[in-house]
């Protein structure tokens, strides 16, 4: 007789058994073991089950009876292990000791995604170094991006991601994002810190800012060289976007300086718009799973409803630049879009289509995109200016749009393309 169950037979306070299953992974593993806990009618409180390189890690936490503690259980799960190849351990736990492990389900949870063209062990010692410092804890450890090749071409683009979930007592948050994003800064990966909740899972409405986020320019920085005056807009975009400058001033003498640009040129800024690096890919598997998507734009119209066709964008609020005889007069019609106005038409959207705010994703990378950055559940800065991604909750800056699809929960082979 195994000491384990010696214990269960003298100690009456033995009322749960847990089963650890380590080795060589195989089809039939899991059948097999659980099918012995069946045949003594053993109530499965808990398992799971990880394998890890075809290496095997597998769990079962179960109920002893009286009459399972007097019965061979224990040696037929011991023959049948040794039969597969694996190793396996007992582990006798109390009500006691239950009890306190099932109140501590009720801790807060979080999830920490770490993403980057390469994760080090340096990396995941750092970030779960801080988790410790917070006094949370690993529960579980998941790859969302695809199997690493070693030998890949040179220039070839890789892209990894893990997602720790993790659970405590209430955390310093501002603390853990701080030394996050201080890692961040430190070394070529993002990292995202979200809650663990129901609304992770049902997000249903995506906002984008359009200029260097869904797109890799900024349209009127285009239109401005061809109407010459290039390095002058440019200028007073980057002061703008970087918050130094009140957007809706700043936009209208950017704007004015357009005044004579024949309207023949619009088109060819069309022509010429570069999507941002995992533009499609993202937009084409939101739809898929059934999202809302919407283009909150600084910039204007003439660009936003070409995405919005070939992309299939559900909404669209931009600028409308004025034209009048076949030339740019240097004014806009209607009010201007300006990061105020972005929050307020994503509350309206959002409204229309009887979603929560916790269920909104906003995207963009200005200090114009801040509000509606703040208002959504989660709110993505996304190769941001320094002043947004400090200022953001999360942000990413290592990888293409698609990279969001990762703080969502989409693993690479659940993506499109």
């Amino acid at each position: 007789m195994t000491p384990v169950e010696l214990r269960f037979m003298l100690d009456p306070e033995s009322r749960v058994l847990l089963i650890d299953i380590t080795g060589h992974d195989r089809a039939g593993v899991t059948h097999s073991l659980t099918s012995i806990l069946a045949g003594s009618g053993a109530r499965v409180l808990d398992i799971g089950q990880a394998v890890i390189h075809d290496a095997l890690a597998l769990g079962i936490l179960v109920e002893m009876t009286p009459e399972m503690k007097t019965s061979p259980l224990l040696t037929e799960l011991l023959l049948k292990a040794h039969q597969l190849g694996v190793q396996i351990r007992f582990t006798a736990i109390t009500g006691e000791e239950y009890q306190q492990w099932v109140t501590s389900q009720s801790k807060r949870r979080f999830l920490i995604t770490v993403l980057g063209p390469s994760i080090t062990a340096q990396h995941v010692s750092e970030v779960s170094g801080i988790v410790a410092k917070a006094g949370l804890n690993i529960d579980r450890i998941d790859r969302l991006s695809g199997r690493t090749a070693l030998d890949a071409a040179v220039d070839a683009p890789s892209r990894v991601c893990f997602e720790l979930a993790v659970s405590g007592e209430a955390p310093e948050e501002d603390s853990v994002r701080a030394a996050l994003l201080a890692l961040t800064a430190e070394h070529d990966i993002d990292i995202a810190f979200q809650h663990d909740n129901v609304y992770r899972r049902i997000r249903r409405l995506v906002a984008f800012d359009m200029d260097s986020t869904l797109i890799s320019t900024e349209v009127i920085d285009e239109l401005a060289l061809l109407a010459g005056v290039g390095e002058q807009v440019a200028k007073i975009t980057e002061a703008a976007m970087r918050g130094k400058l009140d957007f809706q001033a700043s936009f209208r003498e950017r704007v004015a300086l357009l005044r004579g640009l024949p309207e023949s040129n619009l088109q060819t800024v069309i022509d010429k718009i570069p999507l941002m690096e995992g533009a499609e890919r993202l937009i084409s598997t939101l739809r898929r799973l059934g999202y809302k998507t919407a283009i909150l734009s600084g910039g204007f119209t003439f660009v936003g409803r070409e995405l919005k066709r070939t992309l299939g964008i559900d909404y669209l609020h931009a600028n409308d630049l004025d034209l009048r005889d076949g030339v740019v007069t240097g004014e806009v019609t209607g009010a201007i879009v300006d990061g105020a106005r972005k929050a307020s038409l994503l509350r309206e959207i959002a409204k229309a289509e009887n979603i929560s705010m916790e269920q909104v994703i906003a995207v963009g990378d200005g200090a114009n995109d801040l509000p509606m950055l703040r208002i959504a559940g989660l709110g993505i800065a996304f190769r941001a200016k320094p002043l947004v991604r400090q200022s953001a909750r999360q942000s990413i800056s290592t990888m293409g749009l698609d990279g969001i699809l990762y703080l969502l929960g989409v693993r690479d082979r659940e993506a499109l393309g």
